[in-house]
């Protein structure tokens, strides 16, 4: 059912990327007029983005220590009431085609319009009127919501701001979801950027500079989380999956530590090359473990003048083995909200429901999505957060 002609729904929510449409889809089905508003001219920008347009829709091993929040039990519930099984099972009945890739990232074989087109025909078939290039003004409350449109005022019983965060201004990403829960005195985590490249300064940058596009597997480590995966060196410092992941755990200030060689002895490496093959330059031995560029770097910065492995010391080799096992970096900043994938922080869970995502001090008012302090890790758990928390709401609102 559409609202009737006087702008009356019962939900209106803001925001139609994957946690407004989930909701949508969850109020509507509940026989609730829902009315879905985005500022863009089109819906679902990041889904399809997403995954290398792919979507990375959800992650088989999703699971409440994959997130960061100030309280980390708060996902908990939202997680367990709408799982990546029940999206799948979502995906499975539209007949799309999905594999996983590793660590159990799921996406779509073809393209990941094919998500976004699943969710439009599923809030089209519970009645969901969908309006795009709204741009709102005034929002107040009463008996009911008012909201003021390029349209005409809309009222409806329960708003839900969906409208994500900071992240990728480009996109159309703006601070709407944190304007308005000031406006109605919600509490705010820090906004940050997560799932960030890492930027460095001085002599780290100039190694960093000359191996731009070089990869490698490593261990990334920030206090006592790691991530083994995969790391790209670029102009401006450090980034891949690994770097992103531990970006969301470092807070400026912070060392960060590499594992070059995970699972693999160094030191004990280094010295049997040096007993078998005594006459191989340091850049080649270095080379069977590592990218050429980077044996090459390292052998001319972190080892005496250039000679045969042979005729080098065990202490030199064992320096250059605690390196390769446990390079610390102080990184000088990020690529910032124009390169982050998320935004860590926003609306403060101590104010929401974690079994509704519903304001415990404004009845009505839900907040879902990356809008909320619940941020996860890279690949697929952030779409799950939106299905989850939409769809919690939806049920609710």
């Amino acid at each position: 059912m559409a609202g009737d002609r006087t702008g009356q729904f019962d939900v209106a929510i803001i925001g139609a990327g994957a946690a407004g449409l989930l909701c949508a889809i969850s109020a509507g089905r509940r026989g609730r007029r829902v009315l879905l508003l985005d500022h863009a001219e089109s819906a679902g920008k990041k889904i399809l983005i997403s995954g290398g347009g792919r979507c990375n829709f959800t992650n088989l091993h999703c699971a409440p220590d994959r997130f960061i929040s100030a309280n980390p039990h708060f996902c908990k519930s939202a997680l367990a009431r709408y799982t990546q099984h029940d999206f799948i099972a979502l995906v499975q009945r539209h007949r799309i085609a999905w594999h996983e890739k590793t660590l159990g990232q799921l996406f779509c074989d073809g393209s990941a319009r094919a998500i976004l087109a699943m969710l439009l025909e599923e809030c089209a078939a519970v009645g969901v009127e969908l309006r795009l290039g709204q741009r709102i003004g005034d929002i107040s409350r009463a008996e009911r919501f008012r909201l003021a449109t390029e349209t005409g005022d809309v009222t409806a019983e329960a708003l839900v701001l969906a409208t994500g965060g900071l992240s990728i201004p480009k996109m159309g990403a703006t601070g709407f979801a944190h304007d308005v829960a000031r406006r109605f005195a919600l509490p705010l985590a820090e906004p940050r950027p997560g799932l960030v490249p890492l930027t460095f300064g001085g002599a780290d940058l100039a190694l960093m500079q000359p191996l731009s596009g070089v990869a490698l597997e490593v261990v990334a480590s920030c206090g006592r989380r790691a991530f083994r995966e995969a790391m790209l060196f670029t102009h401006r410092g450090l980034s891949g999956p690994a770097i992103l992941q531990i970006s969301s755990y470092w807070r400026e200030g912070q060392e960060i530590l590499l594992d070059l060689l995970p699972g693999t002895d160094a030191a004990g490496f280094l010295l049997d090359r040096k007993r078998s093959r005594p006459r191989a330059e340091p850049r080649t031995i270095l080379a069977e473990l590592l990218p050429q560029r980077l044996a090459q770097s390292l052998a001319e910065t972190q080892l005496p003048a250039q000679q045969p492995i042979g005729g080098l010391p065990d202490r030199a080799l064992h320096r250059l083995a605690a390196l390769l096992k446990g390079w610390r970096l102080r990184p000088s900043g990020s690529e910032g909200y124009a390169k982050a994938e998320v935004t860590l922080g926003g609306v403060d869970t101590a104010a929401l429901s974690s079994r509704t995502m519903q304001a415990h001090s404004v009845p009505g008012l839900f907040v879902i999505g990356e809008a909320v302090d619940v941020t996860g890790w890279l690949g697929g758990y952030n779409f799950q957060w939106a299905w989850s928390s939409g769809w919690v709401a939806g049920e609710a609102a």
